[in-house]
């Protein structure tokens, strides 16, 4: 196992180097693609949804990020909203999905297999069908084959962001048709302040601030040479711990599991008195020990709040170190930005500071090439 050396992470020429396809930089873009990717949708005429009946429900096809943009829309509109709305990651819809109903086919690239798949069953089944990729991609043309809507991702600075970090450009044509179906409100008072939360991120977490006043460095010191255990306390923390694995597996190579209070703490708070809940600092070679990092929501259920403090409580007097996150804003969609944000900072400072190359991912392009007929 490679060492984690955090003084790389204030070298510059080393952060440069270190990042060759600029997965920084396409972070420090996420306000912009806020902006852009809400204003490109409303072009693209998703007003069109919201006339006749509203759908019987929601369904967004997608995989990886893609599938988080699903997951992060039912958390901005919360657990008032009047139709279900279903992220799928898979080959196929489930059996209800019908003519009643909105898919939503998102996908970067707008080939990914899995979710054209799905478009096309969709179209099939005579839902109602919008995808949001890159222009001209084949999941554009199926929606202009079956009449559907098509909203591209629009690039930012003359070029588009990595997949991974073009969460915000997949998630906010989603924002935009929740608000014209009468979902959630997200006017553009709401959009300018997530893109005005992900600008401050990017300005505290720039490589050029040092670590001490550097909160995406801090976090990726405190994540080295721990295995991760990450919780969210509401629906929106939830979708942002699964970012967070996400990205530490995608960015850094690294593993890391997450769920959300209640269902976490049933589900693994046992974790934190077996055996990866100490370091043996007598042990030879590297070992890897727990850490509890708890992503804190201000909308939290009393019994949530009750279980999130016991549960760190019970996590510290066996010796587990813990991180404690508390989104900001007002909107869900602001404190959504406030930690995803954060999270996509850290995990790529953690690659670099093991000196990994956040944006390669051989293993999965290895993957993708043998299963392709």
């Amino acid at each position: 196992m490679s060492s984690f050396e955090p003084e790389r992470l204030d070298d510059a020429a080393f952060l440069t180097e270190g990042d060759p396809s600029g997965m920084l930089p396409a972070i420090a873009s996420s306000g912009a693609q806020v902006r852009t990717s809400h204003r490109t949708a409303l072009e693209a005429g998703v007003s069109r949804l919201s006339r006749g009946d509203r759908p019987r429900a929601v369904v967004v096809a997608g995989m990886g990020s893609s599938a988080l943009a699903g997951d992060m829309l039912a958390a901005v509109c919360g657990g008032g909203v009047p139709i279900p709305i279903v992220t799928v990651s898979s080959y196929r819809l489930p059996g209800w999905v019908g003519a009643a109903d909105l898919v939503i086919a998102v996908s970067s690239s707008g080939a990914t297999e899995e979710t054209r798949t799905l478009a096309l069953e969709a179209v099939r089944r005579g839902c109602r069908l919008l995808t949001v990729s890159r222009p001209r991609s084949p999941l554009a043309a199926i929606a202009e084959q079956a009449s559907g809507l098509h909203v591209p991702i629009a690039p930012v600075a003359g070029a588009f962001p990595p997949d991974r970090a073009s969460l915000w450009a997949l998630t906010m044509p989603l924002v935009a048709v929740a608000a014209e179906l009468g979902l959630v409100e997200a006017g553009p008072e709401v959009v300018e302040a997530a893109a005005a939360r992900l600008e401050d991120i990017a300005h505290r977490c720039r490589p050029s601030s040092e670590s001490f006043i550097n909160p995406g460095k801090t976090l990726a010191m405190e994540l080295a040479g721990t295995i991760p255990m990450v919780w969210g306390t509401s629906p929106v923390t939830g979708a942002v711990a699964h970012r967070l694995v996400s990205q530490l597996a995608k960015n850094a190579k690294y593993p890391a599991i997450h769920g959300e209070i209640p269902g976490a703490v049933h589900d693994q708070v046992a974790v934190v008195e077996g055996p990866l809940a100490e370091r043996d600092i007598f042990g030879d070679g590297a070992s890897l020990a727990l850490r509890l990092v708890v992503l804190r929501d201000m909308d939290e259920h009393p019994q949530v709040s009750k279980k999130r403090v016991l549960a760190v409580r019970m996590a510290e007097q066996r010796g587990v170190p813990v991180t404690e996150i508390t989104a900001e804003g007002v909107h869900p969609l602001e404190r959504l930005a406030s930690l995803v944000g954060l999270v996509d900072y850290g995990t790529v400072y953690l690659a670099l500071g093991y000196g990994v190359d956040p944006a390669q991912v051989a293993t999965v392009a290895e993957l993708k090439a043998r299963v392709t007929p």
